[in-house]
């Protein structure tokens, strides 16, 4: 049963460093480029795993979506106050 968990747990793993990487933009993926983490993902399994999310994937997963990063109030936001 150890054993089944084991290996249920390593494929989840690969799973989600792959579709992790494979949706993350190219622009926040460290170290090498996408297509190059993938392949290692793939072949090393779950050593590439490991070591894309050590390594590759980026440090705040929430930030470059929106553009800054953090939300701030208008009062606060110097771009709003430049507006008025």
């Amino acid at each position: 049963m150890l054993r089944v968990l084991l290996v249920v747990g390593l494929i989840a793993l690969n799973l989600f460093a792959f579709i992790q990487c494979a949706q993350t933009e190219q622009e926040q993926i460290q170290r090498l480029p996408k297509w190059a983490w993938l392949i290692i993902i793939v072949i090393f399994q779950t050593l590439g795993s490991i070591a894309y999310l050590i390594w590759g994937r980026p440090r705040n997963p929430g930030t470059g979506r929106g553009g800054k990063g953090r939300i701030i109030g208008p009062d606060d936001d110097p771009d709003f106050l430049r507006k008025l």
